[in-house]
This record gives structure tokens, sequence and C-alpha cells, in this order.
């Protein structure tokens, strides 16, 4: 009998305990309130807005006003600064630094000891389980996991208390035996400096029987892409070959798959969508059929969504009235989701849109950012269009896209408005100007309003690329101390201070 076959046993019960997400998903979340209103209301933050343990959620509601990160800044700004029963109960120690996407000031996450039980690390533990019930034949814990991770640094002159990537701190406390089965040591994966960590994780698991790899799908290729070179192999199973799947998210996986695909040739190859964030995990994709992902309703967070119409430019809620808990959902409707979670992060905007894919089980995938979008003259293009736009153009000729991002051209003296893309291509199209076409077609066929503005070119004409050179994205992202981690390129923006700065980058 193999390891993973005894392991396999532990994971048994939570399976069973995962059908209530079919069969019972409100009352899941009902019993989640509850537990976060009865340690909020032994919080400074709880006796200020009435909170007890007895509140209905339409009192919670009426209560506590949904918040962005600026509004509860304060309160985490003191419990940095040690002070107990803030926001949640005891003193909170740990910070994830989180940049977002379109915001270049830093957001510090309290993540308490409860998040990293009851959701981080649950998360991963039904990462595991729903694969193995997919899977029955893996062979996962037999060989080691690679499992890409930030680093962290003192929190003011706080004993014990680190600021640092999400990653990081998941390692930094995870349980010691998990280091029995993974892969680089402890003190690799916490290495600051990213591209000294490149190297030492290559060299490290080059000879290592790895199983599985999780990460962020754009700083595992360039793992990937060093080991490779290291190796002088081919494809990646020739230096792994027990290699079964990869459990990846942070950015969407569609730019990527092909190179991926193209790296690992093995028929047998897993991939597996995670939603994990500093902020919580929130979604597992369940089933490898379907694209969309499962809800995790009984983790220490409380869902709430905001109808997409109620949102403002600058990604703020307007309209209270239009934020629903999960029974109130509708299959096919972009939602801002608003989360409630053991860190005290209360009626929170995370910044991140969703569409639900099927009720009971809820079930959904993500579409974008709040603030990560191009409105700039009606055409409303999101995430979720550009995703699917860029595999369509890439699929047609042929070509791959590394890294992007898009903005605006405004209307200006013998310019007609219209979207620049600044893309790094892997394998670059024979035709670049046919590349814009084809993406600028397939955009107009995912989206009605962009479809409406460029009519006739009379509003917007046809998107202009521009290519970018090697490591263009990186060089920016290292130019800010943001390479590596968790720290991504801003998608789609409403101005050009992005892709300007980019551009820039020599």
């Amino acid at each position: 009998m193999s390891i993973t076959s005894i392991a396999s046993l532990y994971f048994r019960k939570r399976q069973k305990e995962l059908e209530k997400h079919f069969s019972s998903p409100e009352e899941l979340q009902e019993k989640v309130l509850h537990r976060m209103l009865s340690v909020g209301a032994n919080t400074l933050y709880g006796w200020e807005h009435g909170m007890t343990a007895a509140l209905s959620y339409e009192e919670f509601r009426s209560s506590v006003p949904v918040n962005t990160y600026e509004e509860l800044k304060g309160y985490i700004d003191r419990m940095r600064h040690g002070e107990k029963d803030v926001l949640w109960r005891g003193q909170v120690k740990w910070y994830a630094k989180s940049s977002g996407t379109t915001n270049d000031k830093s957001k510090f996450i309290p993540v308490s000891k409860e998040s990293l039980k009851y959701t981080h690390y649950m998360g991963g533990n039904d990462a595991v389980c729903y694969y193995l019930q997919n899977n029955p034949k893996s062979r996962i814990f037999d060989g080691r996991a690679l499992i890409l991770g930030g680093s962290h640094s003192p929190n003011y002159n706080i004993a014990g208390s680190l600021v640092g990537d999400l990653s990081a701190i998941l390692i930094e406390n995870i349980n010691p035996m998990v280091n029995l089965v993974r892969v680089p040591d402890k003190k690799t994966a916490l290495t600051a400096e990213f591209d000294k960590k490149r190297e030492l994780i290559a060299r490290q698991c080059l000879n290592a029987n790895v199983t599985n790899i999780s990460g962020v799908p754009s700083w595992m290729m360039s793992v990937l892409t060093r080991v490779m070179e290291l190796s002088g192999k081919q494809h990646l199973e020739e230096v792994w070959p027990n290699l079964e799947v990869f459990f990846h998210g942070g950015i969407a996986f569609t730019p990527y798959r092909k190179a991926y695909e193209q790296l690992i040739t093995k028929s047998d190859m897993h991939y597996m969508e995670t939603y994990n964030a500093s902020e919580g995990f929130f979604g597992l994709q369940n089933d490898p059929a379907d694209a969309s992902m499962m809800l995790m309703l009984d983790y220490d967070v409380f869902y709430e969504f905001a109808s997409m119409d109620a949102i403002d430019d600058n990604g703020l809620l307007t309209d209270e009235s239009k934020v629903v808990p999960i029974e109130g959902v509708e299959v096919g409707r972009n939602y801002a989701m608003i989360i409630t979670t053991s860190s005290g992060l209360w009626r929170y905007m995370i910044g991140d849109t969703v569409r639900f894919t099927s009720v009971r089980p809820y079930k959904f995938i993500i579409t974008g950012r709040t603030k990560s979008f191009i409105n700039a003259f009606g055409e409303e293009l999101i995430v979720d269009n550009a995703e699917k736009g860029l595999q369509y153009a890439c699929q047609q000729t042929g070509a791959q896209v590394r890294e992007y991002t898009a903005a605006p051209v405004f209307r200006s003296e013998g310019v007609v408005p219209h979207h620049e893309w600044l893309i790094e291509f892997t394998k670059e199209p024979d035709n670049i100007d046919e590349f814009a076409r084809i993406l600028d077609t397939k955009l107009q066929g995912l989206n009605s309003d962009y479809e409406a503005k460029r009519f006739k070119d009379i509003n917007m004409v046809c998107l202009k690329i521009v290519k970018a050179r090697k490591d263009q994205f990186d060089d920016w992202l290292r130019s800010k101390g943001k390479l590596g981690g968790q720290h991504k390129v801003p998608r789609l923006a409403n101005t050009r201070k992005y892709i300007e700065e980019i551009l820039n980058e020599k």
C-alpha cells in the first residue's frame, strides 16, 4: 500500500462533510455568521457597532457598514502596534502585505490564528481532499510538493509580530510535519530576493521526486524554466516523471495554460484552480471537467455580494440595498464580493468580482476586479473578457502570451480613442496586426458594450498592440520591489499610469 493510500484515509471524513455544500449551504453560512458575531461582540469594533451573538443577518447588515481598506486602516494600524481586541479577539501578530492589483500603496491584512487554521489551511487541506476524491489512484504523497512562497520581515518592534507575503506566513506557521514532504527548505522558501530564490529552488528541486507543485502560474513558470535550463531536458516529466498536479491560483491560468501544456506533455497531468488571497481562501475547483469553483461555505468567511450596477468607477458601493447573502445571488450576474472573516475584516469589499454558474451548490468563476477594468468610453471591458479574448487570439494564431496590461488611449488631434495593449509574448504571432484584429473582434463578441462603442469606428477604433521586450514586466515589478511572491501585474486600468510606467522601463 502506498503512502498516499494510507494518507487518503485521513481525508474521508472531510469528504463526507463537504457534501453539505450541496445539501445545506445556507445553513453553513448561518453558522459562520453566528461564530463571527460571537467573537466580534467582544471587540472594540463590535462594541462601536452594537454587535451581539444574537443578531440576525438583517440586523447585522443594518449595524455594520460595508468597508473598504481605508475604513479599517486605522483599526489595523492599532492592531499592528500591539493593541488587543480591536477588530478581532486577542493580539493579531501576522499581517499579509498586499498591494492589490491597481494600487501601489501597500495594504496590511491581519491574519489571526483562527483564520490560519479555519480558512487558509482548511483551503489547502480541501484542495488535496477534492483532488484525491477525483483521482483515487494518485501517488501525491509518495513524493515531494514544490510550494512557492514569499518572504516576511518584522512588524514595527512588536515581539513575534511579522509582516510579509501570505505565502510566507503560511510557511512560517505550517505544521513541521509538512516540511518533510515539501521542497525547497524553509530558509530558501522565505528568501526575500526573488532571482536568488529562483536559482536556489531550481537547484534544490532538480533531483527531487516532485509529485505536485503549488503557486502563482507566472512565478512557477519562471522557476520551472530555470529547472529546465539546469536539467538540459525538453519536457518537465523527464525531470520529474511522477509529477501529477499543479495547484494554481493568484492570477488567471488561461494565458499560461498552453505554455504549461507544452512544458508538461504527459497526458495524465492535472490542473486544479484555487481561489486564495491575503484576505482568505474562498474557492476550489472540485470538478476537473468544470472550470468554475465551489464557494467554500464552512470556513471562517461569511459572504455577501453586491450587484455591479451598485459599484461606481472607483470600486465603491453606491447602493446598500443591492447587497445580498448567498441565497440572494443569481446565476449569470456579475457581483463584487464582500467578506466577513475571523481576522476582523467586517463586511470588507475585497475588490474581486465573480459570476455564479450554479446555486446549491454555489459555484462561480472570477471575472476580474472592481477597479481592474476599462470603462473610459462606456465599453465596460473586464478581465474575464480580456482573458477569453487573448485565449482565442492565441488559439487562432499560435501565439503565446506571458504578461500583458491594457489601458485606454484618449481622443486627441488625429487620434480616435482606442485601447492599447502592452504584451510580452513567449511566442509571437506571425502578424501582430492580425492578432490585434482577432482579439478586437473576439472582445466585441464577448462584450456588447465594447461592440457598441466599436460600431463603424466612430467612438473607438481597433485596439493597438505594443510588443514588450523580454522581462519588461518583471523589471517593472523589480523596480517596485514587487518581483515574486503574490504581486501581480495590473491587467486593465482606466488610466495610463501603469502602462506608461512599464513602457518606460528600459
